[in-house]
């Protein structure tokens, strides 16, 4: 079967389904008025400070230009213990932890020993998440390539992610799958089978507006994941120039559109930037143009 094919059936198969969720979700968010349920807290990665200031001086930065936590990749590249301290000292928090291997370390792989190491660094991601205080690992879950099929990379990778389901539970953190360009994922009602076929509330999904902007709108994501989203990444994109272009600057989201959307499916918690960093003025432009798109 091509994987065309594989994906047409998916569709298919999951068209109804999606429907009846998002008619759920939208028949909730009507009843409370269509507003967001609380306040969506922004954040960055702490790679894009680039400061070169001690570990707690760019908290406090991210903390004075209105920045509510900061992202994280696991391993952190950082002492644990000091930043976890940093944390505390300015009130941050962390808006989800990144498994930093899953790009290498493949659960779709057909290598035995590289699934069980993709495998191994998914549970020490849980266990950052939960030394930090968050509840979300984002998961990159496989990759579509020249040696991987299609329904290959779908069988595989969540036969490895049912191994780590019951320590996810365990630890109170959910697993978020994110939607990139891993020739895997390309459209909402895919990742709607994809994660509904676990039957768990542990795996979630975790939204990037600007990923697929060229395959769908992000409101037709936003509607059709429904109550499946669980965390948002925030960056801009242009058919025309991709992701060289400055959020709600030159791009091809209408962001009234994502916010409406996420009104209708009741979205609060954490929208987390992912775009180019820079010195403290550049942060501070990642902040004055998050509350602008978003409406804060």
């Amino acid at each position: 079967m091509s994987q065309q094919t594989n994906r047409r059936d998916f569709l298919k198969s999951t068209a109804l389904a999606a429907a009846a969720f998002g008619t759920t979700a939208l028949s909730s968010s009507r009843a409370n008025g269509g507003e967001l349920t609380g306040k969506i807290k922004k954040a960055l990665h702490l790679g894009m400070i680039g400061e070169k200031l001690p570990l707690i001086d760019k908290l406090k930065l991210v903390k004075d230009l209105g920045f509510h936590g900061i992202e994280l990749n696991s391993p952190t590249g950082v002492d644990k213990d000091e930043l976890k301290k940093g944390l505390e000292a300015t009130g941050l928090g962390i808006s989800e932890v990144i498994d930093g291997l899953h790009w290498k370390e493949h659960l779709s792989s057909p290598n035995d020993e590289v699934r069980a190491r993709g495998v191994a660094a998914l549970r020490t991601s849980l266990e950052d998440a939960k030394f930090f205080g968050t509840d979300e690992v984002l998961l990159v879950p496989g990759v579509v390539n020249a040696n991987v099929k299609f329904e290959d990379c779908w069988t595989r990778s969540q036969a490895e992610i049912k191994k780590v389901i019951p320590y996810a539970k365990e630890l109170g953190v959910k697993i978020g799958i994110e939607n990139v360009w891993n020739n895997f994922i390309n459209d909402p009602e895919t990742m709607v089978k994809y994660i509904d076929e676990f039957q768990s509330e542990w795996i979630v999904a975790h939204y990037d507006v600007g990923n697929h902007v060229k395959y769908n709108k992000p409101e037709h994501w936003i509607r059709t994941l429904g109550k499946r989203i669980y965390r948002l990444h925030i960056k801009e994109f242009s058919n025309a120039k991709q992701f060289d272009v400055k959020l709600g600057d030159g791009g091809d989201i209408v962001w009234p559109e994502v916010v409406k959307a996420l009104k209708e499916i009741g979205y609060s918690g954490w929208a987390t930037a992912e775009v180019r960093g820079g010195d403290r003025a550049a942060i501070k432009d990642i902040s004055e143009r998050m509350d602008k798109i978003l409406s804060l």
